[in-house]
């Protein structure tokens, strides 16, 4: 009599998100356990949620360890990450007195997860790279000065390292590919571009919640990360130009946390928005459809810089999968998600934001002509479906035969 055979193993490691706070992460495991691979993931605890230091979550089992995100400037970020990796060694260790692991997909950043790869190795686990930033040019977008060159070599060393010790290389976009490429020397035939797409069975359009407004015309909305690099100050700046002029119809809600959250509570008060924006922080998913829903324009306003020009924002593929349009400044990127869903306000001025903004409150039929046109987009050809197939096609060639057969990623849904 034959057994059955084993489930491949995958450990999967990201640093600066909780799961399944984490959509891509999420997704990408959810994605494995369906198609037949048996995933664990090791991420940091939350702060309100994902707070437990062990779970299953849709049959991915999630093992937390506490992290308090980097402060203080620069210096902070060694702390951070030899916490978190002193803490992910720790637990992958235990995960693999279990049993074997075939796989350690480290989901940047840092880019210092390789280390973890590493010791595992020896056992039999192959390497995958999921490129989710360009740590370089974080730092470069986040810091000036000598200690600016510095870390950048540090960073382009590290990242330079992680490409040539990967069996396999996920990138989120193209133009990572050709970072991965270019600069990381990676057979392009190695890297697979899996786009982070949202879940149309999850983000689906609902009815408009009027509470939302809070008796206004209008809601703006935005929904995502809150550190430096994101922007999300200069939205501020720009609902503050809107309500100088002396419009007095909109609301606005901006949904998410992070370490410039404190910044942002005191910009609203120096500019006198209190009244005007709200932030409830992170939210449940029932409330960002509520939110987005309602919404009349959606706001993407990181600033170019080296990171976010070549990043894919999710929260602009987020927007258009609820139908919604949006402005963001105009972003190499941006523009290839988004296309005709935005208008794109140049050289990182909250005056042209703001125009852009004002434009489309007063302008319903180009609101939903717009939306009209990013759902289609994102149904089409951003939709996580298609990403799916990619990744499992991705897993199918790195592991061949002993890939689930129902994995491949080529023929039909396994879910």
């Amino acid at each position: 009599m034959s057994s059955a055979r084993r489930a491949p193993h995958v450990l999967v490691l990201v640093e600066n998100l909780s799961v399944p706070l984490d959509r891509r992460v999420t997704q990408e495991s959810r994605c494995l356990v369906e198609a037949g691979y048996d995933v664990t993931v090791i991420c940091p605890q939350g702060t309100t949620q994902d707070t437990e230091p062990e779970a299953v979550v849709d049959g991915i089992r999630v093992l937390r360890y506490p992290l308090v995100a980097a402060t203080g400037g620069a210096s902070g970020y060694p702390r951070e990450y030899a916490v978190a990796l002193w803490h992910t060694v720790r637990l992958a260790l235990k995960v693999r007195r279990r049993g074997p692991v075939d796989v350690v997909q480290a989901c940047n950043p840092p880019d210092l997860l390789f280390l973890v790869a590493l010791l595992l190795r020896p056992r039999g686990a192959r390497f995958v790279f999921d490129h989710h930033d360009l740590v370089p040019e974080l730092f470069l977008s986040r810091f000036s000065g000598s200690r600016r060159g510095l870390l950048y070599w540090a960073t382009r060393l590290v990242e330079r390292i992680t490409f040539a010790l990967a069996d396999g290389v996920i990138s989120t976009n193209e133009s990572y590919r050709e970072v991965a490429v270019r600069r990381g020397g990676v057979d392009p035939a190695s890297v697979t571009v899996v786009r982070s797409g949202p879940d149309l069975a999850r983000f689906t359009p609902m009815a408009p919640d009027p509470d939302l407004r809070r008796g206004k015309e209008h809601l703006l909305a935005y929904l995502g990360v809150m550190g430096p690099q994101d922007g999300v100050d200069y939205a501020l700046r720009a609902v503050a130009a809107l309500r100088d002029r002396g419009r007095d119809d909109f609301h606005c809600i901006l949904m998410g946390a992070g370490d410039a959250l404190d910044d942002l509570l005191e910009l609203r008060a120096e500019l006198g928005l209190d009244d005007v924006v709200e932030f409830p922080g992170r939210v449940s998913d029932d409330y960002v459809r509520r939110c987005l829903s309602t919404a009349s324009v959606c706001l993407s306003p990181d600033p170019r810089n080296p990171l976010n020009d070549l990043s894919t924002m999710n929260k602009v593929v987020e927007y258009m999968a609820m139908g919604r349009p949006l402005v963001s400044f105009d972003l190499k990127e941006a523009r290839v998600s988004a296309a005709d869903a935005a208008l794109y306000a140049a050289d990182d001025d909250t005056t042209v934001f703001a125009d852009a903004v004002e434009r489309l409150l007063d302008d319903p039929a180009l609101r939903e002509s717009m939306g009209r046109r990013g759902r289609e987009r994102v149904e089409h050809e951003l939709s996580w479906e298609t990403s799916r197939r990619h990744l499992l096609a991705f897993y199918a060639r790195l592991l061949g035969d002993a890939a689930p057969r129902s994995g491949t990623g080529e023929h039909g849904r396994s879910a």
